[in-house]
């Protein structure tokens, strides 16, 4: 069976990948290792966010289907890579998932196909990385005998405005040619696309786009420090500056940074300047502001206790969201496990309210989940909203007879602490 396109690796970016080139007609196959995510696809269900079981339904009348058979990427003209970069060891960065689908896609690689990765990496990944696996294992020359691109995702879980098909997408290639078949296969199901000057120059601008997230997240979050310390109205400040309508772009602070992007391409990013010998101060720096913000949070949380007469071996702590961003299932990253982890440490009870997230496992322990939110506000001394789900009204959380540490900004009243 021939197929239009072969997405390797079904999660947060292969999934709808594969749902909007369904969308536009194309014959698609999803190959994945694990054989949890194929058997449930195959069955209708999702395990992605933003893509619910009605999708995957549609993508299967459409012909989608699911393998973990490795051979089946051979089937397709085109194969896109979507495989998670993550950080091993002592926060270096990992691409063992990336070399791992370059060697499954060389074996069955044929003249004519076009190769994309989409996965986040440092530059030099697809020219330096992917590359050479894909030529050493097919005898086939890339740009010669078949095209190699790299087009950064930016995929936004949970949000209502911009999807794949209405967000430009960066498209590159290692020759003008592989770059040529790259704009026509995504011209297919995408509306804008930006064409650079090579993979590199994509690589880069996809590393740029989240260090620049990065970065002012943590000047807002120091400025957070410097305001609780002197006195000062942080939200206040944010809601004045943010009226300036040129020259200022809003971030606010919070518990920290999670995610699969944030955290971890400044990493993928410093890494490989200080392999080429240049340092990015700023990104350290920042890096440093973050990292302690879990650790401030966990300081106003006991002093809140302390205030109220309760020490924390002796006090119940609730979190209300513990996913990394507003309205979604996704955990990676988030900080609330080291906020969690630094209260148990502590000598308090810790639970959690999330009704995005059914399962949260800190430091090896699995969280105990509160299903109710007036049953998880009345149990506990002390309630930390970490992420502003829709469901957190602020007339339920501020009429609560337990204390409140917002680190979001959102609510008001004589038991409320702002960050």
């Amino acid at each position: 069976m021939t197929a239009d396109l072969a997405v390797i690796g079904l999660g947060h970016v292969g999934l709808p990948l594969a749902r909007a080139a369904c969308a536009a007609g194309l014959t698609t196959v999803g190959y994945d290792v694990s054989d949890a995510v194929v058997a449930g696809l195959n069955r209708g269900r999702s395990h992605v966010g933003g893509v619910g079981d009605g999708d995957v339904a549609a993508m299967r009348a459409a012909g989608f289907r699911a393998t973990s058979d490795a051979t089946a990427p051979g089937s397709a003209d085109t194969v896109v890579i979507c495989v998670p970069t993550g950080l091993g060891a002592g926060g270096t960065p990992d691409l063992s998932a990336v070399r791992d689908a370059s060697r499954t896609v060389a074996r069955c690689l044929r003249p004519g196909m076009l190769v994309v990765l989409e996965s986040t990496s440092h530059p030099g990944t697809t020219e330096e990385v992917v590359r050479p696996i894909l030529e050493g294992g097919s005898g086939l020359r890339a740009g010669a005998d078949f095209h190699l691109a790299y087009s950064p995702e930016r995929i936004d879980p949970g949000n209502r405005h911009f999807g794949l098909h209405n967000t430009p997408k960066v498209v590159s290639g290692c020759t003008p040619l592989c770059a040529k078949h790259a704009v026509a296969f995504y011209g297919r199901f995408v509306r804008t696309l930006v064409v650079s000057r090579g993979t590199r120059e994509a690589e880069m601008a996809k590393l740029l786009e989240n260090a620049y997230r990065y970065v002012n997240i943590a000047l807002v979050d120091e400025v957070a420090l410097y305001c609780d310390r002197t006195g000062i109205d942080v939200w206040d400040v944010l809601h004045c500056a943010g009226t300036k309508p040129f020259g200022f772009a809003p971030f606010r602070p919070g518990a920290g940074v999670g995610g699969h992007c944030i955290p971890v391409d400044p990493r993928y990013l410093a890494a490989r300047a200080e392999a080429e010998g240049f340092s990015f101060r700023m990104l350290a720096a920042a890096h440093e502001v973050v990292a302690r913000m879990p650790e401030h949070v966990v300081g106003r949380a006991v002093g809140i206790l302390d205030e109220l007469g309760r020490p924390p071996e002796t006090a119940t702590v609730v979190l209300l969201g513990v996913a990394y961003k507003p309205d979604v299932a996704d955990a990676r990253e988030s900080p609330a496990g080291p906020v969690a982890s630094g209260l148990r440490d502590r000598g308090a009870t810790v639970r959690y309210h999330d009704p995005h997230v059914p399962e949260f496992t800190v430091d090896g322990v699995p969280l105990p989940r509160e299903k109710s939110l007036p049953a998880a506000l009345a149990k506990a001394d002390l309630a930390i909203l970490l992420q502003d789900h829709s469901c957190y009204d602020t007339t339920t959380v501020t009429r609560a007879e337990c204390a409140l540490l917002d680190t979001r900004g959102k609510a008001s009243g004589p038991r409320v602490t702002l960050l």
